[in-house]
Formats: C-alpha cells, structure tokens, sequence
C-alpha cells in the first residue's frame, strides 16, 4: 500500500479541518461588521445589505463550523461570497489582489468545495438519528 493511499484513511479528518478552520474565519468577518470585534468593519449603522451579509457570516459560519445543514449552508455561503466579490471588489480592479477580493473568492471555492464533498468528520450531520 502506497503513502498516499495509507493518507486516503485520514481523508474525513482533512476536509473536517478544513471545514472548521474556514468557519471560524468566516465568523470572524460577521462578528467585525455586527459587533466591531476584533476590531470595527464600518463605523456606523449597517446598511440593510451588509446587515444580511454579517448575518449570513455568523449564522452560516457558525452553522458550518458545527457541521449542522452543511451542503445547503456551504452552497448559500458560496453565492454570497460571490456576490460579495462581484459587487464590492471586482469593481475596484480586475486583479483579486489589487482588489482585496482574493478572501472572497477563496471563500467561495471552500464553500463550493464542502457543497461537493460533505462536512467530513466531527459534524452534527453526521450523526446516526434512531
């Protein structure tokens, strides 16, 4: 058995990482724009669009870092991100980089990703109901 099939084993507990890791950073974008920590996203009141945005961040993040609803969550998340992208950052400049959009898209992708292939290991959606 080869080295790469033997990692095969540990597949689950990769994309579980995965999952969590890039909840708690997606989480921590709703909890700048909604509570102005760790530090503040927009001084003031949100504007309606950005109060869904910093909701969807935190419910969903939260939601996926649990590995609760996980396909339809990471799929919802996923547009978001794109829409996030193509409204506030691609219009600043076409390169991601320049733009500050490179976090949206990989978000995106991540999202899309976990839609594809499930929560991996260690999610409530995994859990075996009587």
């Amino acid at each position: 058995m080869s080295t790469f099939e033997r990692l095969s084993a540990y597949r689950p507990y990769g994309l579980a990482a995965l999952r969590i890791i890039a909840a708690l950073l997606f989480i921590e974008h709703g909890t700048m724009k909604l509570f102005s920590f760790p530090i503040e996203a927009m001084p003031g009141s949100l504007p309606p669009l950005m109060l869904v945005a910093a909701l969807l961040e935190l419910v969903g993040g939260l939601l996926i870092l649990v590995g609760l609803l996980t396909r339809p969550i990471a799929f919802l998340l996923a547009g978001e991100m794109a829409v996030a992208y193509f409204m506030a950052h691609a219009p600043n400049s076409f390169f991601p980089a320049v733009n500050q959009g490179d976090a949206a898209i990989l978000f995106c992708f991540v999202f899309l990703y976990l839609f594809f292939s499930g929560p991996g290991a260690f999610a409530v959606d995994n859990r075996k109901t009587a």
